[in-house]
């Protein structure tokens, strides 16, 4: 384990790059980047781990180049999971509590949160994040925080993720035989929230939409709690994909022309007259591109991905709760005039979002890019689990150290009332002793007295 307990890392392993980051937490709460290694990602196509040994060798460079610029060794890191086979659902439960008078504590909420591990779900699955929306405590509604309350009935609306076990067993293995160690899998678009998104925007209402290399991944906030989340199988690479083959060129340059050419509406003014040259492959000669041709393309799948978006947030009724609209994060969020094209399909305000919330990284100042976004946000949640952690075995600690002093209560009051075998024995005689004399009479005395 790494030897400062205040020290976070995180994986993030995604469809084009894979990113290794070390963070340090800082007495104002803020985590401070100390250092990350970026490498481009082989073995995984739309989230998923196809490749175990591609994607090891790519972790293992990441890893190596955070190191080095942090000089901190990695051991134990927080990992981002994503993928067209995330799912989520809606559940309910509850808990009856021993006593109504007692308050509620923060072990009725785990206890009631571990209860809902063992709702059905399909063969091949597992529950990955179990988020409570709101709680009810004896028919009293909408409470979003009971501890403190008091209540025999403890009840709950969850958001329940679910993804495939195989998928999660993947990614562990990846990160075993890369010499690391899985704190815990988090769900990369709620890690990306944590990183772009406002508390003030999750309590009004937003859509989180982090478009990354192989999957579009969504998360919908409203009154501060998460409503939605789901994992569209399309980005940034299928945008490359389209530009390779509607220009005949390699994936290299699709890419680049992509990055530095590359907009999202295609009959803006300025792509007027203006063209591209694209060298040829193997000897052959150069090629020319117009900008309209190339931005023709990329609106083509950008339109049908934000109509996806549209479609996810109407059919989970929460495009109407949008009170400060959509904020787009991640790499394929880089395109020219995406948001434009994003608030003319989906009819919201739209902002690009960066990893600014809580985070400081003025010795590296390329991290605050969307393309970063999920892998700053694994870092903070993975400071909120530590949190936990911390507080839990605290608890712990504490009711260990109860119970050994009531034990010991208990011994010093068993010690102080213990009478020695000797004085016992004694004691016994002398009681026989006195009820012999009561019966000790003759026979004589008695029929006198019956006399």
């Amino acid at each position: 384990m790494i030897q400062d307990k205040n020290i976070i890392a995180a994986v993030d392993i995604g469809t084009s790059k894979i990113v290794a980051m070390i963070g340090r937490k800082q007495e104002n709460g803020k985590i401070e980047i100390l250092g990350y290694g970026y490498e481009k990602s082989i073995g995984v196509k739309r989230g998923v781990v196809l490749n175990i040994e591609e994607t090891v060798k790519s972790i293992k460079s990441a890893v190596q180049k955070a190191q080095q610029q942090s000089g901190i060794e990695m051991k134990d890191v927080y990992v981002g999971m994503a993928g067209q086979h995330i799912k989520s659902l809606r559940a309910s439960g509850y808990i009856t509590r021993e006593s109504c008078e007692n308050e509620i504590s923060k072990e009725d909420l785990d206890k009631l949160d571990q209860s809902m591990l063992s709702i059905p779900v399909d063969v091949g699955q597992e529950i990955i994040h179990v988020l409570a929306k709101n709680y009810t405590v004896d028919r009293e509604m909408g409470i979003k925080n009971p501890i403190g309350m008091a209540g025999k009935r403890l009840e709950a609306n969850f958001h329940i993720v679910v993804g495939e076990i195989a998928a999660a067993g993947h990614l562990k293995k990846c990160i075993d035989k890369a010499g690391l160690n899985v704190m815990k899998i988090f769900l990369e678009p709620l890690a990306s929230s944590a990183a772009v998104l406002t508390e003030d925007e999750k309590a009004v209402g937003v859509a989180l939409v982090d478009i990354g290399g192989g999957t579009t991944d969504i998360a919908v906030y409203s009154e501060g709690i998460i409503q939605h989340t789901a994992v569209i199988p399309f980005g940034g690479q299928c945008v490359t994909e389209d530009i390779r083959k509607g220009l005949g060129i390699i994936e290299g340059q699709a890419e680049d022309v992509k990055l530095d050419y590359g907009y999202a509406i295609a009959n803006d003014k300025f792509l007027q007259n203006k063209r591209v040259t694209v060298p040829g492959i193997n000897g052959r000669p150069p090629r020319d591109f117009e900008f309209y041709h190339i931005a023709g393309i990329i609106q083509s799948r950008m339109e049908e991905i934000f109509e996806m978006v549209l479609f996810e947030l109407e059919a989970s009724e929460m495009k109407g709760n949008l009170g400060t609209g959509i904020v787009l994060t991640g790499g394929g969020a880089k395109l020219k005039n995406l948001a434009q094209l994003a608030a003319y399909v989906t009819g919201c305000d739209i902002r690009i979002g960066s990893p600014r919330i809580s985070v400081t990284y003025d010795k590296i100042p390329e991290i605050a890019s969307p393309v970063y976004a999920t892998s700053v946000g694994l870092l903070l949640c993975g400071y909120e689990d530590q949190k936990i952690r911390y507080a839990t075995q605290k608890i712990n600690n504490q009711a260990i150290v109860e119970n050994d002093e009531e034990k010991k209560d208990i011994d010093d009051d068993s010690n102080s009332k213990t009478i020695s075998p000797k004085r016992t024995l004694s004691s016994l005689f002398n009681r026989i002793s006195s009820i012999k004399d009561l019966f000790d009479v003759n026979d004589y005395e008695m029929n006198q007295n019956a006399d």
